[in-house]
């Protein structure tokens, strides 16, 4: 157990291979995403690429040093523009803005083509609802001609040039079916009216409609999905781009965010955001901290307390020396995470991206089919191209490649706005399965800052007892240590100087004060320097029996007595062991403790399994156990002693202010020490795996359904196309339910 430190870091692994996010342009489906991937995949240098289609991102790794002009122009030979992501949080503030500029204003380009649309089309309801009747030709042919022309040339373009660059690239995606669908239907009609005067059937309401609906669907499952990365752009916006520069002299000045340094000083006024992390080094007041860690209170700052980069100033000026600025930032580091996560891939995404691969070039064999099925069954070449144009259009794969990435956008997203980091994609989907959870006790279930709740001295003197404890221990980083110096220095002792102090490893420290040797810790360690420990035996076994941490006092060869600490249990432990067992979650206490220190905590929060005495390696056994027996695990842990458990677990869950390895291993890092996030980070786990599989059973029972049902004549191109859009949209909206989600009180 080490002490916990005030810190929200999420370092680097400088291990990891150079690798390079793109922001992405002109995808529309789960085809051009995958067509991205490949494409980049075949690059010499690259060693993987992950496309996400809802960020419009991609993450590639080199297997060397980083090369992005590459990746950039791989990503243009399939079709597609490219552009590397700025590292620093400012240049990426600016590039996302003049992204979301660019995505505005083509937003209004598609509204406005899209009332272009249902203008030219709402005659084409007249000829619809004639056919519905048996009356054909309420329209003349020629007024149906002129009013789809400019739909198809002025629509049509933006689906020409997509599908032209997938099939330069190699590859075919949804641009190619919609193409290959209005094309066929415009052509046909156009063919009929231009030469044969428009007496045999017309299908230019089918490519007015399919372009308008498809045009509709581009529409909204572009709104939708920047709702789902709405977290990620508000992480992005919470550090000012300014701050106010405390000179030494006294002279303040605004200065660039960027422009800072460790040490800087800023001076932040009420009402303003924190531009930096630091620790407050003069003033008072509280600092709403809930877009950073999800803490709903706000939390009360002095002299000496840490605060974090993008939280909210309170009513007092404060004076902050800055310990990490800009990249380096708790919601730079926050954002890079959640980033990964939701960049990464999930297992189940590799079936769909498996199915999208030969999606396309399947369908537009099935319409092939359906043309010649019809034409040999006796029906009309017209008849038999609308059932082929209804099986292109309906096929789109947009709704199968959006149901995984769009749930796993707005699942972290959530989690991130409560103050749960996901950094293991596939800790989302074993969730599900989690049937056990282990809970570390010290710093986990309790605070982890021990007490001093009793001094027994032998002789009477508990505060001299307590002065020679704290002189040997002022140096430790121990806990217990920490809590002999803050005791003496509130009693306000005079405590002596010590010299040669040797920590025992695993047994206790010892040390000269006044020419004589004084030793803290167990009876062993007593023992073995000679001092007869036999008056104190019974001072240690009364307050073990209380559930407390009791350590021995030597000087020279006499026990002087025995000091007693207590570390409480969090307030909120109970309640967050009721909800996960309510949960049908069997719970387990793994502590370092003895049994008679672990007994009282575990009473108190409800754990009736107690796994007592375990070091890192009895933790990581007791984990490898109890997987064997069929578990399936998830540890909660916050110092260096649990990070092999973490790693070792199913899923491993760090707990906010711990030690920043156990951030780095687990697979869930909780921002703030509060463990109702524990169950609350595997409920929401759960609910994202659940609506994973109910947007795949939909993408895929739409698309089992559908093309029978298109191939068989049931459905009208222009329906198809409603269809098509209306599966993409509920898709997303599903996943957006995510976004709603709150942790309960």
């Amino acid at each position: 157990m080490t002490r916990p430190e005030p810190a929200h870091a999420f370092a680097a692994d400088a291990s990891a291979p150079a690798s390079v996010t793109l922001d992405v342009e002109g995808m529309h489906c789960a085809a051009c995403a995958e067509r991205i991937e490949r494409v980049l995949g075949r690059t010499p240098g690259i060693a993987s690429a992950v496309v996400n289609l809802p960020l419009e991102r991609a993450d590639v790794r080199f297997d060397g040093p980083a090369d992005p002009a590459s990746a950039v122009a791989a990503v243009r030979r399939a079709g597609y523009e490219a552009h590397v992501r700025p590292s620093g949080s400012q240049a990426r503030r600016a590039a996302d803005e003049a992204r979301a500029v660019a995505r505005r204003a083509d937003e209004r380009r598609t509204a406005a083509l899209l009332i272009m649309t249902a203008l030219l089309g709402a005659p084409f309801l007249v000829e619809m609802a004639g056919m519905a009747v048996g009356a054909h030709g309420l329209l003349p042919p020629w007024l149906q001609l002129a009013l789809a022309t400019p739909v198809q040339l002025l629509v049509g373009a933006r689906f020409y040039r997509g599908a032209w660059a997938a099939l330069r690239g190699g590859a075919a995606n949804m641009d190619v079916l919609v193409a290959l669908g209005v094309t066929a239907a415009y052509g046909w009609s156009a063919v009929e009216v231009l030469v044969y005067g428009g007496h045999r059937a017309l299908y230019f309401e089918a490519s007015v409609a399919v372009l308008g609906f498809v045009l509709l669907g581009n529409l909204l499952q572009a709104r939708a999905t920047a709702g789902a990365s709405a977290a990620l752009t508000a992480l992005g916006e919470l550090t000012p781009a300014h701050a106010r520069l405390h000179r030494p002299d006294g002279r303040e000045e605004d200065v660039a965010v960027g422009a800072l340094h460790a040490g800087d000083i800023v001076r932040v006024r009420p009402g303003e955001r924190f531009p930096v992390d630091g620790l407050v080094v003069e003033g008072r007041s509280e600092a709403d901290e809930q877009l950073v860690t999800g803490e709903s209170k706000p939390v009360a700052k002095a002299a000496g307390d840490a605060v974090i980069a993008g939280a909210m100033n309170g009513s007092g000026s404060l004076l902050v020396e800055a310990s990490a600025v800009g990249e380096d930032a708790t919601p730079a580091r926050i954002g890079r995470l959640v980033a990964r996560a939701q960049l990464a891939k999930a297992p189940v995404q590799r079936l769909v991206d498996r199915v999208t691969a030969v999606f396309v070039p399947v369908v537009v064999g099935i319409a092939a089919a359906t043309f010649v099925g019809w034409l040999l069954a006796g029906a009309g070449a017209g008849a038999a191209l609308g059932h082929a144009i209804a099986v292109l259009v309906i096929a789109c794969p947009c709704a199968l490649g959006l149901a995984t990435p769009a749930a796993l956008v707005a699942g972290t997203g959530a989690g991130a706005r409560a103050g749960i980091l996901v950094r293991d994609i596939e800790a989302l989907e074993r969730a599900a399965r989690i049937n056990t959870v282990v809970f570390d006790k010290t710093g986990t279930l309790t605070a982890g800052r021990p007490a001093l709740v009793a001094a027994d001295a032998l002789d009477g003197d508990s505060q001299r007892l307590v002065a020679l404890a704290a002189a040997i221990e002022r140096g430790s980083e121990h806990p217990l240590a920490h809590a002999v110096v803050e005791a003496a220095e509130g009693q306000g002792l005079d405590i002596p100087v010590a010299h040669d102090i040797r920590a025992v490893s695993g047994e206790g420290i010892t040390g000269t004060v006044d020419g004589s040797r004084i030793a803290i810790g167990g009876v062993r360690l007593l023992t073995e320097i000679g001092a007869h420990t036999a008056p104190i035996e019974a001072m240690l076994a009364r307050h073990a029996a209380e559930g407390r941490t009791a350590v021995a006092i030597s000087e020279g060869r006499r026990a002087k007595g025995v000091l007693a600490f207590s570390d409480a249990a969090r307030p909120n432990a109970a309640e967050a062991v009721r909800r996960l067992r309510d949960d049908g979650l069997e719970i387990v206490m793994l502590t370092g403790d003895s049994a008679e220190a672990a007994a009282p905590i575990a009473r108190g929060v409800g754990i009736e399994r107690v796994e007592a005495g375990a070091r890192p390696a009895d933790k990581l056994a007791t984990i490898a156990r109890l997987q064997a027996e069929g578990r399936v695990v998830a540890m909660v842990g916050d110092g260096i002693n649990d990070a092999p458990a973490l790693a070792a677990a199913d899923i491993g869950v760090a707990m906010g202010g711990g030690a920043d390895v156990a951030l780095e291993t687990a697979g869930i890092a909780l921002l703030r020490p509060d463990l109702l996030l524990a169950p609350a980070a595997l409920s929401l786990s759960r609910r994202t795996v659940a609506t994973i599989r109910q947007n795949l059973v939909w993408a895929f029972a739409y698309n089992v359904v559908g093309l029978p049902l298109a191939a068989l004549g049931f459905l009208s191109p222009a329906l198809a196309g409603a269809a098509m859009a209306l599966s993409s949209v509920s898709v997303v909206l599903n996943a957006l339910r995510l976004s709603r989600w709150r942790m309960d009180p």
